[in-house]
């Protein structure tokens, strides 16, 4: 019933949009989904008119400030999972219990952030490895208006590699704000940069 009720309320949605909806195949098994470029909290809306419409079974990282009181209800049933910032490290703690108890969904990640600007964090490239995770590439483009999910990669460990792969996909995408976007480069990439773990943007 409550997916049915979904599945209507973004099939409304996209019968009104401006935006399109294009997408390749969703994988059958857990992944984490990866949401840039992030310039824009409308990318939330998105995101869950995309799950909605193709039926996927959506978490996403939140401060746990916003599950305080009456909030906390209502965000978790949006598929939120608080996070306390203070210990990054319980995230992929908690991922990897959920997958080991035999849960398929996908876990949206954010690695920019809307105020970064010194590179993507690299909590989800560590979940994926460490859980044997595939990477799903979801986007979204202004110049274009369209919006989706794209390729389903699988990790190697060979960091310049993979995220060069990265790049390519989303070389050509806007994001919501183009000027607020980001190039998809783990901050650990960087000669001297700190390695920021912490998956939540």
């Amino acid at each position: 019933m409550l997916s049915s009720l979904r599945r209507g309320v973004a099939r409304l949605y996209w019968r009104l949009s401006r935006w399109t909806l294009r997408s390749e195949p969703v994988p059958p098994r857990a992944g984490i989904l990866v949401g840039a470029p992030h310039t824009s909290n409308w990318d939330f809306v998105l995101m869950l008119a995309i799950a909605w419409r193709l039926d996927i079974d959506v978490r996403w990282l939140g401060k746990h400030t916003l599950f305080a009181g009456w909030r906390g209800p209502v965000m978790r049933w949006l598929g939120g999972i608080p996070v306390d910032r203070r210990d990054p490290s319980r995230v992929v703690a908690d991922v990897l219990q959920r997958v080991s108890r035999g849960e398929v969904f996908h876990l949206v990640v954010t690695p920019e952030g809307t105020r970064s600007g010194d590179g993507w964090k690299s909590g989800f490239y560590r979940i994926s490895r460490e859980a044997g995770l595939p990477v799903t590439l979801g986007y979204v483009d202004r110049t274009t208006l369209t919006t989706g999910l794209g390729p389903t990669l699988d990790l190697t460990g060979d960091v310049a590699a993979d995220m060069d792969r990265i790049r390519a996909f989303y070389a050509d995408k806007a994001g919501f704000n183009p000027a607020l976007r980001t190039e998809p480069r783990l901050r650990s990439e960087t000669p001297g940069a700190d390695a920021d773990d912490a998956p939540t943007g």
